[in-house]
């Protein structure tokens, strides 16, 4: 018979136990980093430093800096909301449902920021400073920002200034130009306004009153369909200072479908309509971002 404690399985001690037990433990620990939003930061960031023409080592060095910052930032912020989420039922949230420990998620948060910046310095100092600034406005927004008038700008500064991470990498440390900057810093500030539209309800009667919350439901999807037509424009003219035929068929396309998701139909409108509309666009947005920054790598050095 195995030996067992007052708290159930849980308390195996023989090797079989241990092992499923500490898998589980890694599981819901990696669970409790947001995986989806660390991994498609992470795979944007490096088709960015390809495109700015990082080359593998360095380009590795890169990536490294921003995994660690970003399991730093989602460990943080689970941590930070674990009594928000056990009061609202999430059972999506290993920390609510009681699988983690919360100094474990504590402690886990803090080594990979103590990790993040020598990882970061190691992509040169400039670099290094910028990204490091990048993380720190993702800590203000957990800790802070996020319950503020205020909770844009980090998604404004840390996204905006990741471009200039990946350049400040290259030799000679130059800065991308600036409608690179513009265009993620819009990018990122619209999709936080389309991020909060399935919970924003919920976020209120907790008393979560970032700007999209006190805008309302109305308020988000306008300015997250304004910011994200916006970051397409500036990517589209951006590079060339025109506007070509095939730029010209993709603004008008993404104007539709932000048109269609403010102003559609009341029974679309009111469900999640805006908010797949806006994330997808969101997401072409991206990789338009991408191929600009390879297309100007490709023409001309860096400013």
């Amino acid at each position: 018979m195995h030996a067992t404690t007052d708290e159930g399985t849980d308390g195996l001690v023989g090797p079989a136990g241990q092992g499923c037990g500490e898998r589980s433990a890694l599981v819901a620990l990696l669970k409790a980093a947001h995986p989806v939003p660390a991994v498609a930061v992470t795979a944007v960031s490096a088709l960015l430093a390809a495109a700015v023409g990082l080359g593998p080592a360095a380009g590795a060095k890169a990536m490294a800096a921003v995994a660690a910052g970003q399991l730093s930032i989602g460990w943080c912020n689970d941590r930070i909301d674990m009594w928000r989420d056990r009061a609202a039922g999430r059972r999506d949230k290993p920390l609510a449902l009681g699988a983690l420990r919360p100094g474990t998620v504590a402690a886990a948060g803090l080594v990979a920021l103590l990790a993040c910046v020598p990882l970061s310095l190691a992509c040169g100092f400039r670099a290094g400073a910028v990204h490091l600034g990048c993380v720190a406005a993702a800590w203000a927004y957990n800790l802070w920002l996020k319950r503020t008038i205020l909770s844009w700008v980090p998604y404004a500064v840390a996204f905006g200034l990741l471009p200039a991470f990946l350049t400040l990498a290259l030799p000679g440390s130059p800065w991308p130009p600036p409608w690179l900057i513009v265009a993620a810093g819009l990018l990122a500030t619209g999709a936080h306004f389309a991020n909060v539209l399935p919970d924003i309800e919920d976020d209120l009667a907790e008393g979560v009153r970032g700007l999209p919350q006190r805008l309302g439901r109305r308020g988000s999807i306008v300015w997250a369909a304004i910011l994200t037509f916006a970051s397409c424009a500036v990517v589209t003219v951006g590079p060339t200072g025109s506007v070509t035929g095939s730029g010209g068929v993709l603004i008008g396309v993404t104007l539709t479908m932000c048109l269609v998701s403010v102003a559609g139909p009341t029974a679309l409108v009111g469900g999640r309509l805006p908010f797949l509309v806006i994330l997808g666009v969101a997401g072409v947005d991206a990789v338009l971002l991408v191929l600009a920054s390879r297309t100007q790598a490709a023409g001309q050095a860096w400013p």
